[in-house]
């Protein structure tokens, strides 16, 4: 890492370049490219998947995407002459859209079923010629305005579908601007040097750029689902400022040492710079480890997110380090500077609030390790009443004409109508044909089902299927129940004495079996990632406590991160004052992504505490000492950290996308939660109490582990070398400050 990061320094320029030529390139690539996401949630091998596969084979024109063009009269009817005719006009006009491939509306023959039963309401279908993801938001867009120009005073009109979904004004870049604004308030604030502030977010800029650039062309070779770049830049800002904020304060460290800009710059990276590239080792293999879900869907968010976090770290141990070194001594602000040049180096000693912190803990851990148990387990309470599913247009904001649509549709025909089932089945013989045409009418009569269509025959008469609408709305139990008790109760025995098999898809039926698959898969993927960081921490460590005690401090902030969640998104608590929408289901796949990512981000923050501590302990062996300086002299940078994490990722509530806001709602709460409850509370509460076992570890297994060290021997012998130069150039401030008492010597 030293040779690294001298390398980097002596050819600052030639290295500040070869990154700018690299974000550069790979945007040009991506631009050329295009985007190619795909938010595809079947899973193979589930009826849902093979109800899909059915119907695409035997029904290829029904492949592109639908939506919906809903209108409604506050007085009157939907019929009168003067709605219909500028209603049947528009659709005309819409017909007749480049990308749209036909309009079925309810003044149509045997459109009757398209007006509601009051007759306010009306809605039409409108199929593109291309699925959702190959559809242009400017055909999109041209549909929306046709429709809307159709509104006057007593008529609205509003739309629905994933297609729409796409002229939705988002939050544009106002969560990243917000973010990276608030990071370089707080980087100054700790700092007091406008240069040194400034070069965190620069390496984080350029990093996640390239990253976001790369993401989007590796979606041209895996299924990289459309809120992936978005997630790759949540992560990627908050873990890459920090990651340079740990070692710019250690360059700065330096400096007041008395080390020269090149031996400062090389000295953080070859120190601090390998604690990062081990923090960032761990969250690579968090989330990696959503590979052995084997899901298409979260493959390409795992590599992609992954992605960023190489390339933040990669930014951080060469990037930095290059502009650290262009911007000299003006890492220190003017003050420090004036009075390095005036008193010469001095030894930084933990003062202030977390020196008196440090010490309180100490006396105090029974007390304030029991308060922050509470705090967690009340937060986590409602995560046992955590329901999975995908969230629709119904948890869009009411502004929205998603919503607007989503709702006029409920009211009019009834809940079910947003997401009707879909029964799909090859057909055999005239038995087959028989049994089918008497299906729909078994199924009206099964508890549930508000209404069944007759039956559709392919050309080739292999092939059927018939729709299903529920009493209730895609994400109630209800309606899950019913996806049940078809599969089990009524199709068994429509399809007794056939060769029928009839297979249960639509909107709800999929989101079903991608949550079921993905919960039965969790315990061994949790499993897994638990099991991998445990055992590098038990290589840097060499203790059994201290990897157990993380493994139970991450699954406490993952549960408590998923409480506040079930309390905003699921419980609808301000939800639709932040205009998230609705409440809603929680999305399937979060579980996943949230546990691999806090997982990584909760092992930073355990790596930088504890090998303080760590050091502390080979140093003196004393246990209390240890964690009292530990916690001293790293709490201030760990909460600095959290600080501008917690402020990046509450920012991306603006992105105007709910499931990107629950991933920065999510985030936010658990590192929150890590750093000011978890890591300076409970973990060194437990640690004082724990005392020498902490750092126990058996015999036999110390001889087998290899050994590794975040921090080279020759950095530490390094360092305490400088530290005697340096305790000898300032006795006498020492003496003229002896009655400033040092945490280290501070008993509890």
């Amino acid at each position: 890492m030293a040779a690294l990061a001298r390398w980097c320094v002596q050819r600052r320029l030639v290295t500040v370049l070869l990154w700018l030529l690299a974000l550069a390139g790979i945007a040009a690539g991506a631009f050329v490219a295009g985007s190619a996401y795909s938010n595809d949630y079947k899973v193979p091998g589930t009826e849902s998947g093979r109800a899909a596969e059915l119907l695409k084979e035997g029904f290829p024109t029904l492949g592109g995407d639908s939506d919906s063009v809903v209108w409604h009269t506050s007085s009157g009817s939907v019929r009168d002459s003067g709605v219909e005719q500028a209603m049947t006009h528009t659709l005309d006009r819409i017909e007749e859209l480049p990308g749209i491939a036909s309009v079925t509306g309810p003044y149509d023959d045997g459109g009757a079923g398209r007006v509601s039963a009051d007759g306010r309401t009306a809605y039409a279908t409108v199929t593109f010629e291309h699925s959702g993801k190959d559809i242009t938001s400017g055909e999109a867009k041209a549909v929306v305005e046709t429709a809307k120009a159709a509104e006057t005073d007593g008529l609205d009109v509003e739309l629905g579908g994933s297609a729409v979904e796409l002229s939705e004004s988002s939050g544009g870049h106002t969560a990243e601007i917000v973010g990276v604004a608030v990071a370089a308030v707080v980087l100054f604030l700790a700092f007091g040097s406008l240069a040194a502030s400034l070069l965190p977010i620069a390496t984080a800029l350029v990093s996640v750029g390239t990253a976001y650039a790369g993401i989007v062309l590796l979606g041209h070779v895996l299924t990289v689902a459309d809120f992936a770049p978005m997630l790759g830049l949540l992560i990627g800002l908050g873990v890459g400022i920090d990651y340079a904020l740990f070692i710019v304060t250690r360059h700065r460290r330096g400096l007041k040492r008395g080390l020269s800009v090149t031996e400062a710059a090389t000295n953080a990276v070859a120190t601090t710079g390998r604690a990062v590239v081990f923090a960032g080792a761990t969250v690579c293999i968090a989330l990696l480890g959503m590979l052995i879900l084997r899901l298409n869907f979260l493959n390409g968010v795992a590599v992609a997110a992954s992605l960023t976090v190489v390339l933040t770290v990669a930014a951080s141990v060469t990037l930095l380090p290059a502009l650290l070194s262009l911007i000299g001594t003006r890492a220190l602000s003017r003050k420090e500077r004036r009075r390095l040049a005036e008193h010469g180096p001095e030894p930084e000693m933990p003062t202030g609030f977390a020196a008196r912190w440090s010490a309180f803990v100490e006396r105090h851990p029974k007390l304030l390790g029991a308060v922050a148990v509470v705090v967690m387990a009340v937060l986590a309470l409602p995560t046992f009443s955590l329901h999975l599913g995908t969230s629709d247009q119904g948890n869009d904001p009411k502004a929205s004409t998603t919503r607007q649509a989503y709702d006029l549709l409920a009211d009019g025909f009834g809940p079910g109508v947003n997401g009707p089932l879909t029964l799909v089945t090859h057909v055999d013989g005239a038995q087959d044909r028989l049994a089918l045409d008497n299906l729909d009418g078994t199924l009206r009569t099964t508890e549930g089902v508000a209404s069944a269509s007759p039956v559709t025959y392919n050309q080739a008469g292999d092939t059927a299927f018939l729709t299903v609408v529920p009493e209730s709305s895609p994400q109630s139990k209800q309606t899950s129940d019913l996806v049940d008790r078809l599969r089990e109760d009524v199709l068994p025995r429509a399809e007794s004495g056939t060769s029928l098999d009839v297979h249960v898809g639509g909107v709800t039926a999929g989101y079903d079996d991608f949550a079921s698959v993905i919960v039965d898969k969790l315990p061994l993927f949790v499993g897994v990632v638990i099991g991998l960081g445990c055992l590098l921490l038990l290589l840097a460590f060499r203790s059994i406590g201290i990897p157990l005690k993380a493994a139970a401090m991450n699954v406490a902030a993952v549960a408590g991160a998923f409480g506040v969640v079930v309390m905003i998104f699921q419980w609808g608590w301000g939800s639709e004052l932040l205009g998230l929408g609705s409440a809603g289901p929680i999305e399937p796949f979060l579980p996943v992504i949230m546990v691999s990512v806090l997982f990584g981000l909760s092992m930073d923050y355990q790596v930088f505490l504890v090998s303080r501590m760590y050091e502390e302990w080979l140093e003196t062996g004393d246990n209390r000492r240890a964690v009292r300086v530990g916690l001293a002299e790293t709490s201030r940078v760990i909460n600095s950290a959290a600080v501008i994490m917690i402020s990046v990722f509450l920012a991306f509530v603006l992105s105007g996308d709910r499931v990107i806001a629950m991933f920065g709602i999510a985030l936010a709460a658990a590192v929150a939660l890590d750093a000011f409850v978890l890591r300076t509370l409970l973990v060194p509460a437990l640690m004082h109490l724990l005392g020498g076992a902490n750092w126990w570890l058996p015999k036999w297994l110390d001889r087998v582990l290899p050994r590794i060290s975040i921090e080279p021997p020759e950095c530490r012998a390094a360092h305490e070398r400088l530290a005697a130069v340096t305790d000898a150039e300032v006795a006498d401030v020492l003496a003229e400050e002896e009655r400033q008492r040092d945490v280290r010597d501070t008993t509890g």
